[in-house]
């Protein structure tokens, strides 16, 4: 669960979302230091400047795709997704390589679809050394492209569980890959 400050941020955002400019105000005056400490910690080793850039990017952003945040969602996930893709965005600008936790983007990738049979082969193969509900969590998530929540709901599991569940199988995943490579 969210902290009191997550609720009045997601209070601000949904009043601002129904055209209330002062909570407007608000919430951008209460998420910009937020963002900023996410642009430097993420963003380590590009300069305040490019920092205090990213920051304005996804204040921008905010401002553009507020009415895609889902009021049935907590503020501050939405919020991080932005501003990392932002930080990821400067690192590609100045053609520097990425590496970031898979954890950051599990609920949100699906593997693009792939009519070759022997890939899909290969997927069903690897991920077959799964337990069984492991198995159905990574296919549906990230293959199937399934929510969190419509997994949740198929499983009858928590979104929590789901999440730890994938995480874990992801984690196997590569530790079977790794072993393949050596």
């Amino acid at each position: 669960m969210g902290t009191a400050g997550d609720a009045s941020l997601e209070e601000l955002l949904k009043a601002a979302n129904r055209g209330d400019q002062r909570a407007y105000t608000g919430f951008l005056t209460a998420v910009t230091p937020l963002l900023r400490g996410i642009a430097r910690s993420r963003g380590s080793g590009l300069g305040n400047e490019v920092c205090e850039d990213i920051v304005q990017e996804t204040l921008l952003a905010i401002h553009q795709k507020r009415h895609t945040w889902r009021e049935d969602l907590p503020v501050r996930p939405w919020l991080y997704a932005i501003v990392r893709y932002k930080v990821v965005d400067a690192f590609r600008s100045r053609g520097r390589r990425v590496h970031m936790q898979i954890d950051d983007f599990a609920e949100t990738i699906a593997a693009e679809p792939d009519d070759d049979l022997t890939v899909r082969s290969d997927m069903d193969r690897v991920i077959s050394q799964l337990d069984d509900r492991s198995a159905k969590i990574v296919r549906s998530i990230g293959i199937d492209g399934d929510s969190i929540a419509d997994v949740s709901g198929k499983l009858g599991m928590t979104e929590t569980a789901v999440r730890v569940a994938l995480h874990r199988g992801l984690k196997k995943l590569s530790g079977l890959r790794e072993r393949m490579i050596e």
